[in-house]
C-alpha cells in the first residue's frame, strides 16, 4: 500500500520521525475493558505484523493498557523494530487489580512509568511520550501540568525520551506545556460528531504540530449517522471509512491510529486513505456536528 493511500505524509515539528497519516492504535490488541491477555494473543500479533507491512509505522500504546500487555504483545510481534517505526506511548494512569482506571502523575509515578514503557516495549529510549491529563468524565479540565511536563523534559534531557506529546488537555494546558519543553502532538477526543477541538486543532496546524484524534469513531459508542451513512452508501463505502476519510481531509497536521484487533477491520480502515471526498460530501458530513449538538440540547 502506497504512503498516498495511506493519507500521506506527516514530520513531527522539528524531529527525524515521519509517519504515514494513517497509523494503528494497539488498545483494543489487550482483553475487554482493556484489561488483561487477548482471547487470541496470535490474533493480536497477526494483525500488528500485517499493519506494518500494509506500510503503517506510527503505533500508538500504553503500558497502562493491559497493564503491559499491549506492550508485550508489540514487542513479541515486532521486535526487533523495523526502521522508521515510530511508537508513541502515554503516562498518567495506572490500572490497579480492580480494573479500574487510575490518575498516576506524580513526579515518582511518570518516571517509573517511563522505564515501565522502555522494560516491556525492549527499548533504550521511547520515540514520543504522550502526558495524558485525566481531567474531567467528557473530556480535558483546567489545571496547571507544568509539574508534570517538567519531569517529561527532565527525563527527555536524560535520553529516556526524546519528543513530548500531551494528552486529553486544553488549549491553554498546550500553551502552559509549550513554555517548559517542545510539543510535537496532541492526542484529544475528536471526531465528526465531537468537534469541540476545531480551533485548537487549526492553532495546532499553523505550528506544524499533529493532532491525533483519539476514539475517531466515536470510541465505546460507535458513530451512528443517518447522513454519514448515506455518503458512505454513494461512495460504496463503510461509514467508518468516511469517517476516517473526513479527519484525513480536515487538516493536513491530523494523524489516525483507529484501532481492531482483527485483521479484515484493519484493512477496511486502511482503505478509508483512498477515499476522495468531494465538497458536497464534505458539506453533508460537516453538517453532523451541528445535528448532534441540537440533539444535545
Amino acid at each position: 500500500m502506497s504512503e498516498t493511500k495511506l493519507g500521506g505524509r506527516f514530520t513531527f515539528p522539528g524531529t527525524s520521525l515521519t509517519v504515514k497519516r494513517i497509523g494503528y492504535g494497539a488498545m483494543q490488541l489487550a482483553g475487554p475493558g482493556v484489561w488483561g491477555p487477548p482471547k487470541d494473543p496470535d490474533g493480536a500479533g497477526a494483525v500488528l505484523r500485517e499493519a506494518v507491512a500494509a506500510g503503517v509505522n506510527h503505533i500508538d500504546t500504553s503500558d497502562f493498557y493491559g497493564p503491559r500487555v499491549t506492550n508485550q504483545i508489540i514487542r513479541q510481534a515486532l521486535y526487533p523494530y523495523p526502521a522508521g517505526l515510530v511508537i508513541v506511548t502515554k503516562l498518567g494512569a495506572r490500572r490497579p487489580p480492580d480494573g479500574s482506571w487510575q490518575s498516576a502523575i506524580a513526579p515518582l509515578d511518570l518516571i517509573a512509568a517511563v522505564y515501565d514503557n522502555l522494560r516491556n516495549l525492549g527499548l533504550d529510549t521511547l520515540d514520543i511520550v504522550n502526558y495524558r491529563a485525566m481531567g474531567a468524565i467528557h473530556g480535558p479540565a483546567e489545571g496547571s501540568i507544568a509539574e508534570q511536563v517538567t519531569v517529561l523534559a527532565d527525563l527527555r534531557q536524560k535520553g529516556l525520551i526524546r519528543h513530548i506529546g500531551l494528552s486529553n488537555v486544553t488549549a491553554a494546558q498546550v500553551a502552559e506545556a509549550q513554555a517548559i519543553t517542545d510539543v510535537v502532538c496532541v492526542q484529544n477526543n475528536y471526531n465528526l460528531a465531537h468537534r469541540h477541538d476545531d480551533a485548537l486543532i487549526d492553532d495546532l496546524a499553523r505550528q506544524g504540530i499533529a493532532y491525533v484524534p483519539f476514539f475517531p469513531l466515536g470510541g465505546f459508542t460507535p458513530l451512528q449517522s443517518s447522513t454519514l451513512s448515506a455518503v458512505a452508501d454513494r461512495l460504496g463505502a463503510k461509514p467508518m471509512q468516511v469517517a476516517l476519510a473526513w479527519l484525513l481531509h480536515r487538516s493536513s497536521n491530523i494523524l489516525l491510529i483507529p484501532g481492531t484487533s482483527s485483521v479484515a477491520h484493519l484493512r477496511e480502515n486502511l482503505a478509508a486513505g483512498q477515499l476522495t471526498l468531494s465538497p458536497q460530501n464534505l458539506a453533508e458530513l460537516d453538517g453532523i456536528a451541528a445535528a448532534t449538538v441540537r440533539m444535545q440540547h
